[in-house]
């Protein structure tokens, strides 16, 4: 059994790592400090309550528990929040990553899988998008992942860290047996919203930000990755820094894409329900396409996804704010 500390394990995809990590005899420990996540969905291993921006928490947490590796997830990630008051996303994302490592290297800990975003590319030359893409984030958030990529990168080349950084596309989905899903405050992205929507709740309409976008509908494309995927790539990632492997960026995704009204179109599939929407502007910082190439997973990790149909997806969703909504 491998100790490994999942920082925001509290939090949506945080807590798919710690399911699957218990799931194959690992224990999980979530480092949260619940401004974002649920103690709710810490069912599998020890919840501390502590914050990646002390370092006396994190020293703690790493000498009551002696972790042998970390998964880290802890971020803020609302994108438009970030635009409008960056210094506390730079507060959280790149302070809170240096007060980790820091913990790391003062433990002797070298092994860490870091949740990365494909935000560090911004807008892309070419599609579907290789990890030699230029790098060149148009959002806080997308700078803030970057910066803590060459942070890793500085200190693999000193051998103090063991990395792989995951550049997620879109997680979505739910856990299979509904227990643990998206549960954001506010919620901004697409299929939880779209879901609430078709479901009548608050006769909330749905908001799609742009429909003359340079899509074959208008509107945005994006690469959605089931949360479970997303989770298993994560543990494929860990065997491989346990292993002291010392550097790997690479992109998780599908390689396939829909639109936002392809989305829509599924969730209507799903539900049975249509989905009120409205037509908004554009938002700043979209990309009209993001889609990943994925040879380099297949490759470094023996990573395929097998759950992320768009419709598989949303069924799982549906699953799992059905019974949340029912409660």
């Amino acid at each position: 059994m491998a100790r490994i500390l999942v920082t925001g394990g509290a939090g949506y995809i945080g807590a798919h790592i710690c399911r699957a990590l218990a799931a194959r005899g690992d224990l999980p420990i979530a480092f949260d400090n619940l401004s974002g996540g649920h103690a709710h969905a810490v069912q599998w291993g020890p919840l501390v309550h502590g914050d990646i921006r002390s370092a006396a928490e994190l020293d703690k947490a790493f000498s009551e528990f002696g972790p042998q590796a970390v998964m880290h997830c802890a971020a803020s990630i609302e994108i438009n929040e970030g635009q409008k008051h960056p210094f506390p996303f730079w507060e959280n994302n790149v302070g809170g990553a240096i007060n980790l490592l820091g913990a790391m290297v003062r433990a002797g800990v070298k092994p860490i899988v870091f949740s990365s975003s494909c935000a560090v590319y911004g807008e892309p030359d070419t599609l579907p998008i290789r990890e030699g893409e230029p790098r060149t984030p148009v959002s806080v958030y997308g700078q803030t992942k970057l910066a803590v990529e060459m942070l890793l990168a500085d200190l693999a080349l000193s051998d103090e860290i063991h990395f792989a950084a995951l550049r997620y596309f879109n997680a979505a989905g739910a856990s299979p047996d509904a227990e643990i899903g998206e549960e954001h405050d506010p919620e901004t992205h697409l299929i939880p919203n779209a879901l609430r929507a078709a479901a009548g709740l608050d006769n909330a309409r749905l908001k799609v930000f742009g429909a003359d976008y340079d899509t074959h509908d208008g509107t945005c494309l994006r690469d959605y990755i089931h949360v479970v995927d997303l989770a298993a790539a994560h543990l494929a990632a860990l065997d491989r820094v346990m292993a002291g492997s010392s550097e790997l960026c690479c992109n998780i995704g599908t390689g396939h894409g829909a639109t936002v009204l392809e989305v829509l179109q599924a969730v209507e599939r799903v539900t049975g329900s249509k989905v009120p929407y409205d037509i908004h502007p554009r938002r700043a910082g979209d990309a009209a396409v993001l889609l990943a190439d994925t040879r380099l997973a297949q490759t470094e990790l023996g990573f395929a996804p097998t759950s992320s149909s768009i419709d598989q997806i949303i069924s799982d969703a549906w699953r799992f704010h059905a019974r949340k909504w029912d409660a």
